[in-house]
């Protein structure tokens, strides 16, 4: 299995980056997850958008799924189209961006699904489960399997006991760490540190953390020894071009 990082920012992407978007492959199938603004161009550099075999969104923020419409554009508007993309989100996350080009133009390019707790999903080689997890909006965790590795991701998420569940024994975990130590006040119980996240990949006996979702313009370092007083394992941020075989 192989993670290729194509964006990590949070919120925004900052100047030549993107927001969260990750292509994970085995056996020659292509996954991404997140497609967050300004993820497809980066996409674009190494795969055809008719390359993608299926599309996971962990919730209906913009910064992890904006840029599925030009992803389904390049598909649809080709010369060739290609067969409809599966694209898997939680109910409802998806209505907005995929309104936004005129009734039906798109509509032949994708099949969509629900993400639902306790109901996997076969995705070529990889079985996909979600978690239900706490976040301004509804928040799918994604957890991939094949080959023997697993990769778990939080989307975006506040505190629940279900990170660890998600986690457990992961070969990766690509957890959110908006801030390095402390969350504001008000978005406590939606989003996560790096500290949490390295208390999570501990607690879960996670191989390797990366830590994505990032504020714009700020440094990893702060985040990275945030992380590292927690966990003792390999550690990452997510930046751009990042690439983890495992």
């Amino acid at each position: 299995m192989k993670l290729t990082v194509l964006g990590g920012c949070g919120a925004w992407p900052a100047a030549g980056q993107a927001c969260s978007g990750y292509l994970v492959e085995h056996d020659g199938f292509r996954v991404l997850i997140d497609p967050g603004y300004a993820v497809l161009p980066r996409l674009l550099a190494s795969t055809a958008a008719e390359d993608v075999d299926a599309v996971l969104v962990s919730h209906g923020h913009p910064d992890h799924c904006a840029d599925l419409n030009p992803l389904l554009r390049a598909r649809a508007l080709g010369e060739r189209p290609p067969a409809a993309l599966p694209v898997h989100a939680p109910p409802g996350a998806l209505d907005v961006v995929l309104a936004l080009d005129r009734p039906g133009m798109l509509a032949s390019s994708y099949v969509l699904y629900e993400l639902a707790p306790g109901a996997p999903v076969e995705l070529g080689p990889f079985r996909v489960d979600a978690w239900s997890l706490p976040h301004h909006v509804p928040n799918a965790g994604l957890r991939l399997t094949a080959g023997g590795r697993t990769l778990a991701y939080t989307g975006d998420t506040g505190p629940a006991a279900e990170l660890t569940e998600l986690a457990r024994d992961a070969d990766l975990l690509l957890a959110e760490a908006t801030y390095p130590e402390r969350v504001p006040e008000e978005d406590a119980p939606f989003l996560s540190s790096a500290l949490d996240a390295g208390r999570t990949a501990s607690r879960a006996g996670a191989a390797r953390l990366v830590l994505t979702h990032l504020w714009p313009d700020t440094p990893p370092e702060p985040a990275l020894e945030a992380a590292a007083k927690e966990y003792t394992g390999e550690l990452m941020a997510a930046e751009g071009g990042l690439t983890v075989s495992f």
